[in-house]
């Protein structure tokens, strides 16, 4: 029961870390882009949360109300007026970017919230549980997470191949040229895609604070957690990125059941051995047309 119990939190561990990585997979399978600040917008997002929260004094839950819309705009016109003018033949103009981009909110959020940790309190969620047997109980808080990121992902693929919008996402992915020609405006659907990126990372932000304390330098981790779970699952592979996710969290939790220092380590070496003998993934996928 020990490794079962071990098994099922690792894999609820993995929702998580598949909205973390939704984001940047969308953005990559869209544009071919990287971004390097993927995991400062998690902890920006968080701290939105904490504003919204001690300005008018509700729930996490409620504040992304407030907080994923600001971040869907946020991302638009953060491709709109920056990154559509790096895109190109070059993919190290866009890394550039993003990167200054992490060191810009890494700095600016030390500069307004300091270097101390914070944690977005939801305690009825967060002690709740599901006893299964006298051995056994699932956290609800986990299993919330798991369930929204079934939701997300199962959202995003819906749009992608079933709506208009989505099939424009897919034939600028596989041809942009062609897809002007047919009246696709790139850039504004470039503006979208990564609108829709960051608003996923609001949700995965958000629920991270609940989740656990966080502070400003936090995000180049998430940002490898999300980096591994994409390659894990399978480039473009958005139900992909959730086996990833999986994959990685129970990788995790069978190592610190060993060891507790363990769980970053053995995460690292599932992904390394998924790309020495599986490059681009164990579930590859392109946004075919």
């Amino acid at each position: 029961m020990y490794w079962i119990n071990t098994i099922i939190q690792g894999a609820l561990v993995g929702g998580l870390y598949a909205l973390f990585a939704t984001g940047l997979s969308l953005m990559f399978g869209v544009m071919r882009i990287i971004n390097l600040a993927h995991g400062d917008f998690i902890v920006l997002s968080a701290y939105l949360a904490v504003v919204v929260i001690n300005c008018i004094g509700v729930n996490p839950l409620v504040a992304l109300a407030v907080v994923v819309p600001l971040m869907f705009g946020v991302g638009y016109l953060l491709q709109r007026g920056l990154l559509n003018f790096t895109m190109g033949s070059d993919i190290l103009p866009p890394l550039l970017v993003t990167f200054g981009l992490s060191v810009v909110i890494q700095n600016v959020l030390l500069e307004l919230f300091s270097a101390d940790s914070r944690r977005l309190q939801l305690p009825w969620l967060e002690t709740a549980s599901v006893r299964i047997g006298d051995q056994l109980a699932i956290g609800l808080m986990p299993t919330s997470v798991f369930v929204v990121a079934v939701i997300v992902i199962g959202g995003i693929e819906f749009m992608l191949y079933r709506t208009d919008l989505g099939r424009a996402f897919r034939a600028t992915s596989d041809d942009p040229d062609t897809a002007r020609l047919y009246g696709v405006n790139n850039r504004n659907i470039y503006a979208l895609a990564t609108a829709i990126a960051l608003a996923v990372v609001s949700i995965a932000g958000v629920l991270f604070g609940i989740r656990t304390i966080f502070d400003p330098t936090i995000g180049p981790a998430r940002l490898l957690y999300a980096f591994e779970v994409v390659i894990i699952g399978g480039l473009g592979s958005l139900w992909g990125t959730l086996a990833g996710g999986i994959i990685l969290g129970v990788a995790q939790a069978i190592g610190a059941a060993f060891d507790p220092s363990w769980d970053t380590l053995a995460g690292h070496v599932v992904f390394l051995v998924v790309l020495l003998f599986r490059p681009r993934g164990l579930f590859p996928k392109t946004f075919d047309p």
